[in-house]
């Protein structure tokens, strides 16, 4: 094999940044999962006796969804899902990279308002517990810094492949 054609070596950075991504998903599909058992639970308290309608469900299944969100829309960044709209689909290769540059860079605004937001957000929940189940809040409310320094990372990631693009070092 020459030098040319053999395959490039991820950088440790990216084997991390693939890891977290995989964990992300395997937390996302989770998440999912579980939420299933409390709807259900839900639903059946609503129409039978055998159930209490104040348990813990309705609480357990808002914050499975809050935390089911934040990861998909984590996951959602990584794999640049999000949504987007072609104003011009016949772009150079070079002239691509830096409207998706521009467009990331908005996801980054975004994410450093999530993570600042959050971190006050959090600090607001540290010392309280939610009503019924008493989980302290903070673990509910750490998901909108965690998605806002996960997005920081994925787009930040993905503005370096994209100048690399608009410089000429990759195709």
């Amino acid at each position: 094999m020459t030098e040319m054609s053999m395959p490039p070596n991820p950088s440790l950075w990216r084997r991390a940044t693939a890891a977290y991504a995989k964990l992300l998903e395997i937390l996302l599909a989770a998440c999912v999962g579980s939420l299933v058992v409390p709807v259900t639970l839900q639903v059946i308290s609503r129409y039978t006796p055998f159930i209490p309608s104040y348990i813990w469900t309705e609480e357990m299944a808002r914050f499975l969804f809050i935390w089911t969100i934040m990861i998909g829309a984590m996951v959602g960044i990584r794999e640049a899902q999000h949504f987007e709209v072609d104003v011009w689909p016949t772009l150079s290769r070079r002239a691509e990279a830096a409207v998706c540059i521009v467009a990331r860079l908005g996801v980054l605004a975004m994410a450093l308002v999530f993570v600042w937001a959050g971190l006050e957000f959090t600090r607001f929940a540290w010392n309280r517990t939610s009503e019924l189940a008493d989980l302290p809040l903070w673990m509910i409310h750490v998901a909108w810094p965690v998605a806002g320094v996960t997005w920081i990372v994925f787009a930040g990631e993905q503005i370096v492949d994209e100048l690399k693009i608009l410089v000429g070092v990759s195709r």
